[in-house]
Formats: structure tokens, C-alpha cells, sequence
């Protein structure tokens, strides 16, 4: 699905005539955060949400959590929904053998850094991770808005381009509920890149009192793609991202292709993308997401995946150490909530 260009603009006549069923929307989501029970896990869990629908640096940031947290020392493991898995129950992904068809994309570059779990139920997913793998810390990606599970900290992504949108609630803006009380449940928020929206997110985090960490989207080992004639083409949230990136990395882009966030590649899109290519000698170079999605194929979708270049990105924090102090309170709000009355139940570790 491809987000809707009124979304990121003012209130218009687009978002006014969607209103009611964004009011409608809004009362069943911002109730849900507000009241729905959440299970306590026996080991600290950090949430990592988007208070809008599209890419705004939710998963490059649960890597950054999880790697930092392996530098420690923890063995960190993943619970996601998998968007576009065929998962019903509990799947432990397979770095190696899973495909992108069986448990979605971002699963399987979680999987890279640590155990993941994919199910859309993340208490069923949660129970069978923690029975299967040795974790002393649990990352969602994304499960912000479902509040199925209780986290010891709940950090948002925000897009410092785009930011919060129109402002409105789906389906008249990009808000996954009212912004408020999303706000309510969040104790961070993570401003990724610069721009407009950077500004409304720290007027909302004052306004909230909630802390609030910048951070930008870098590429890894840029130095290869200086110079070079290139075919971008991407299926995530913001595309454009992607190809700045690209271009800051040295790159003439030549072409680009636009797909969906989340889009398997037909027969002939892959077929035409390899073909225009090679007519015009350009590299082809995709994410690291799209590149996912062509793992454990066979066909056409081999052959793309041997021809790609990747440009891997991670993200910076502003002061270095700020994952680790997200980890560190994590752990503190754990240990509070390990040792206040009535904490509630826990999911078996196993």
C-alpha cells in the first residue's frame, strides 16, 4: 500500500470528508492503548513503534538496540508480527533457510542479530520465544498500538521529514491512533533525520514531557557506490530516503523504480528491472529489506538477488551511548515492576 500524498500535506477537503471515519477509527485505537490488558514478560522488553503508517527508521533502530545490547553482554531475541508472513502461530525464523514469502522481511534482518519470533498474537509469539531461546531482553518490532504485551519501555520513531502528517488519524492522516494518547504510553521518542517534522516532535515530547533522542540513517561502507551509474529501486515506506542516501553516498542514479512498502516483485518486474539494467549498464541497487525479500527464492528472483548491489544503512544516535541508556531503562523499569505489588502475570520462560 502506498500512503497517500494528503496525508503528509495540511488539512484538506480529502481529510475533512474521512473525518467521521477517523473519529470512529481514533475512539476504538486510542481506547485500546488505554485500556487493553497487556502480559507482563519475566524479562525486560523494549517496544519500538511508529506513531504513523510508513518506513520512519522502526526497525534499523531495534538492530541498534540489539546490537548494543550483544556488546553488553545480553542475549537479546525479537518478537515482531512479520507484515506480509503466512504465520498463524509462533515461527522461530531461520537466518539461513526462512523466506521472506513464509515470515516477512524485517524477520529475517532481526534474525541476523538475534532469535526471532514471528506471530501475529505476540503473547502466543512471546511465550514461544522465551521456551525457545535463552533471552534476557525482548525487542518488538512494532506492537506499540496492538498493546498486547506490556513493555518496560516503549520508544516511538518519528520521520523528521514527514513527522506526524496532516496530524490526523487513519483513515484521514497517517496516525495509528490519536496522537495524545500515544503520547500517554510512550516514554521516548527517537527523531530520525531532519526536516519539519523534527520540530513537531519535540514540541509534542515538551508538551508531553516525554524524552526526546535524535538520530539519522547512515551508510555502510558508502565508498562503493561513489561514482557509480545506478538503478535504485526500492518497496519501502519513504523511497526518497532511500535514494538520498544513495546520492550522499556518491552515487548517480540514473533511473529509479518505486514499488509498495512490503511489495514482492512479479515475474515481470524483476525480468524489467534486470533487463534495464543491462541495456544501460547501470548497477542495481536496492535496501537491505528489498534485498530480503528475494531470500530463499529460486528463478528470476535468483538472479536478481546475484546482480544487486545492497546499501546497507544503521543508525547514529547523537551521543553515541544512547542505546545503551535505553537498555539501562529498560532494566530499571523492570526491576520495578519485578518488585511492585501486583505486577501481574508473567509468560513462562521455560
Amino acid at each position: 500500500m502506498r500512503a497517500p500524498a494528503f496525508w503528509w500535506q495540511g488539512p484538506g477537503a480529502l481529510s475533512l470528508a474521512l473525518s467521521p471515519l477517523a473519529a470512529a477509527y481514533g475512539h476504538v485505537a486510542g481506547r485500546r492503548l488505554e485500556t487493553a490488558p497487556r502480559v507482563p514478560l519475566p524479562v525486560p522488553v523494549i517496544c519500538v513503534g511508529n506513531p504513523t503508517v510508513g518506513g520512519a527508521g522502526k526497525t534499523p533502530l531495534a538492530l541498534a538496540l540489539g546490537q548494543a545490547a550483544r556488546a553488553r553482554g545480553l542475549n537479546p531475541a525479537y518478537l515482531t508480527r512479520g507484515y506480509g508472513s503466512r504465520a498463524r502461530s509462533p515461527v522461530l525464523v531461520d537466518p539461513q533457510a526462512s523466506a521472506a514469502r513464509d515470515v516477512g522481511d524485517e524477520p529475517l534482518l532481526l534474525s541476523r542479530v538475534g532469535p526471532t519470533v514471528v506471530c501475529p498474537d505476540r503473547a502466543r509469539g512471546a511465550e514461544h520465544l522465551l521456551s525457545a531461546v535463552r533471552a534476557d531482553l525482548v525487542i518488538m518490532d512494532d506492537g506499540f498500538q496492538s498493546a498486547q504485551i506490556h513493555p518496560d519501555l516503549a520508544v516511538l520513531v518519528v520521520d523528521g521529514k514527514r513527522g506526524f502528517g496532516n496530524g490526523r488519524v487513519l483513515p484521514a492522516g497517517p496516525l495509528r491512533a490519536p496522537l495524545v494518547s500515544q503520547l500517554r504510553r510512550a516514554d521516548v521518542l527517537v527523531v530520525v533525520g531532519e526536516g519539519e517534522g523534527a520540530g513537531a516532535a519535540a514540541r509534542a515530547s515538551a508538551r508531553a514531557g516525554r524524552t526526546m533522542l535524535r538520530a539519522h540513517l547512515a551508510s555502510v561502507r558508502p565508498e562503493r557506490f561513489s561514482g557509480a551509474r545506478v538503478l535504485a529501486f526500492a518497496g519501502i515506506g519513504d523511497p526518497e530516503k532511500f535514494y538520498a542516501t544513495l546520492r550522499a553516498a556518491g552515487a548517480h542514479i540514473v533511473a529509479t523504480r518505486d514499488f509498495p512498502d512490503h511489495h514482492r516483485l512479479t515475474e515481470a518486474e524483476m525480468a524489467a528491472l534486470i533487463k534495464e539494467a543491462m541495456s544501460a549498464d547501470l548497477k542495481l541497487v536496492t535496501t537491505s529489506k528489498d534485498a530480503a525479500r528475494l531470500s530463499g527464492e529460486s528463478g528470476l528472483a535468483a538472479s536478481l538477488r546475484s546482480c544487486l548491489d545492497v546499501l546497507d544503512v544503521e543508525l547514529r544516535f547523537a551521543e553515541e551511548d544512547q542505546p545503551e541508556r535505553l537498555i539501562e531503562m529498560a532494566f530499571s523499569a523492570f526491576e520495578r515492576r519485578r518488585f511492585s505489588p501486583g505486577s501481574g502475570r508473567s509468560t513462562s520462560a521455560g
